[in-house]
């Protein structure tokens, strides 16, 4: 099997390289995204291909149910090196419906170290729990991924390296997407924030 998966990537490379003979000499030369993307480490969600970009043009992190927790030091590592190195303009938080890791949140009862992880999806949970009642289990999921987004949005709307880069006139938007593994489409959830009065306007920070 893994040979099968380096000969797969001999093909890709040689295609790679019929299309475009200078393709890994500016890999190789620079890496400049405009993008972070934020996203799920679910193996049907991959980063660069949904949205049809190159390897160089992205910057992406992924973790269980795409969570941007305030001490995560692995998540706080990417955010700095992406906005205070690389620079990039667009922070992308993308999940994705049918996660595993949000049904995961509200179904299991244990105590395992992927059960406190998804503490912060069972808030989310509760603090919607109301809206969320009126809904089947089906739409109830759904629902709860794209608020898990937006309150990952606003984590990131607060977070210091954030702020700064909003005080020193840095050009950074954030942006909360959900993807549908059924069609491939990403849908924007409106909660593009790009300065310090916006983050007011969407949240009340």
């Amino acid at each position: 099997m893994l040979d099968a998966l380096i000969e797969n990537n001999r093909r890709w490379s040689h295609r790679k390289t019929e299309i475009d003979p200078q393709f890994f000499r500016r890999l190789v030369a620079q890496q400049s995204p405009e993008y972070l993307w934020i996203g799920c480490s679910d193996s049907r969600v991959p980063a660069t291909e949904i949205v049809d970009l190159d390897p160089g043009e992205m910057f992406v992190h992924r973790n269980i149910a795409n969570l941007v927790p305030p001490q995560d030091s692995s998540c706080l590592s990417v955010l700095q090196f992406a906005v205070q190195v690389l620079k990039v303009k667009h922070i992308l938080v993308v999940g994705h419906y049918g996660c595993g890791g949000v049904r995961a949140s509200l179904e299991s009862n244990g105590d395992s170290l992927i059960d406190h992880w998804l503490s912060p999806i069972r808030e989310v949970a509760h603090a919607h729990q109301h809206e969320l009642d009126a809904l089947d289990d089906h739409d109830k999921f759904d629902r709860l991924c794209e608020l898990n987004v937006k309150q990952q949005v606003r984590n990131l709307s607060v977070n210091p390296i954030v702020l700064r880069a909003w005080r020193e006139g840095q050009p950074l938007a954030l942006h909360g997407w959900v993807y549908a593994l059924n069609n491939g489409y990403v849908t924007d959830l409106g909660v593009t924030v790009t300065s310090l009065e916006d983050r007011q306007r969407h949240f009340d920070v």
